[in-house]
């Protein structure tokens, strides 16, 4: 009697298809790390320009990624670093945005 096989996507963290994607993880990392940054420093005002600008670039970043995504994996991994630099993004702009204080 046949047996259904079953792919085995235990072995790799990130590709899935089991082929390098050097790019793709590259994204993936700057998005995390981005919207890391951005999130935790929106918790303080007078960190609002690091914020808001890690924030923006995790934002540019992640939909660079989410355009050149090849597995699943990797969209889930930017999908967190989008929401993560969504929110400090937004929150370092309600804080004083990208130039306040700096310019006028």
């Amino acid at each position: 009697m046949a047996q259904a096989l079953r792919p085995n996507t235990v072995g790799s963290l990130l590709a899935t298809d089991h082929k390098p994607h050097p790019l793709q993880d590259t994204l993936l990392a700057v998005t995390l790390v981005l919207g890391a940054v951005s999130f935790t420093t929106a918790m303080f005002h007078h960190l609002h320009l690091l914020s808001s600008w890690t924030g923006l670039v995790g934002i540019l970043t992640g939909a660079a990624g989410q355009f050149v995504s090849v597995t699943t994996r990797e969209r889930f991994g930017l999908i967190l670093g989008l929401g993560a630099a969504g929110v400090g993004f937004l929150l370092g702009m309600a804080h004083g945005g990208l130039f306040g204080g700096v310019i006028g």
